[in-house]
């Protein structure tokens, strides 16, 4: 079966004229204010009042004594326990239930009737229990929550914030290069630079792993170079290879900004032995074979 639907929540104003339509009555002016608020919700909570105000008016003619003391403390207790249960929905319309009702022992105290007294002093105690009724609306008067009292909302975290290990970030060539000189199989050439106006100044050497066949270089002072006219490019000597043809290990650029610098040597083929490095400076793109009219370092290997 299908569960009802909550009523919606009425406002301050419409409680405040549906309790004292059942309690006081309504003024003409009062009236017309009601039928403007008046609603769906606003007419149930009215019918429900109004049972509850026709149930007291019927204790109230048939001569109810005095509200006896074990009746009293079961009523407050009923509507404590009722009470407490509106607390999961609202907090706030606790606090003005309790009030109430504490306001309700006041009045049933102040209001018992002692004997001698007209039957209308029998109104004390059902006044009292009416207060304890219209303590369960107390709640209406406050907005509905939608979250919990100090509910903290935790917003969802990042993979790394939330203890997983961060994307693996690739190493720089300088760490590489670092890691490579580690190692015991190593070769470490010095290049030094030739007569050619680009080398003027250059220190720099060459790290070659021959397991792994990568490797690289690594300069101070060489010059910067335009790419649309001319770039570097590297050149492997192979002592199993004839020296006219060395491998090609690729180009690069040197920018402007930049004086110490490291390049990764990438071998177009397999290296057997290395001989000697050596850098010259060719047409945009390099080329296949180069006639090493612009040799700007050199090193040969021990």
């Amino acid at each position: 079966m299908p569960e009802t639907p909550p009523r919606s929540q009425p406002d301050e104003a419409l409680i405040d004229l549906l309790v004292k339509q059942v309690t006081e009555g309504l003024s003409s002016t009062e009236q017309r204010e009601l039928d403007v608020l008046d609603s769906a919700a606003a007419s149930a909570y009215l019918r429900d009042l109004e049972k509850a105000a026709a149930a007291l008016t019927v204790a109230a003619s048939s001569g109810a004594e005095p509200l006896p003391a074990a009746l009293a403390q079961r009523l407050a207790r009923c509507a404590d326990e009722h009470v407490s249960a509106l607390a999961t929905a609202n907090v706030v319309g606790l606090d003005a239930a309790r009030s109430t009702r504490q306001d309700a022992a006041a009045v049933s105290r102040e209001a018992a009737p002692t004997e001698g007294h007209s039957r209308s002093g029998t109104y004390g105690w059902l006044a009292a229990a009416a207060c304890l009724l219209l303590a369960v609306y107390a709640w209406m008067r406050s907005p509905p929550q939608t979250q919990a009292p100090n509910e903290v909302i935790v917003p969802s975290l990042p993979a790394t914030a939330a203890g997983m290990p961060p994307p693996s970030v690739a190493p720089t060539p300088s760490e590489q290069r670092a890691a490579m000189l580690a190692q015991s199989n190593t070769i470490k050439v010095t290049l030094k630079a030739t007569k050619d106006p680009a080398g003027k100044g250059v220190t720099g050497d060459a790290v070659w792993d021959p397991v792994t066949q990568k490797g690289f270089l690594h300069f101070v002072g060489l010059a910067s170079n335009d790419p649309s006219s001319s770039q570097y490019q590297i050149w492997i000597f192979d002592a199993a290879r004839d020296s006219r043809y060395p491998v090609d290990g690729g180009v690069f650029d040197v920018p402007a900004v930049a004086d110490d610098v490291v390049i990764p040597i990438n071998a177009a083929l397999a290296v057997s032995k290395v001989a000697a490095f050596a850098v010259t400076v060719e047409k945009p793109g390099g080329v296949v074979v180069s006639a090493r009219q612009h040799v700007v370092v050199l090193g040969a290997a021990s």
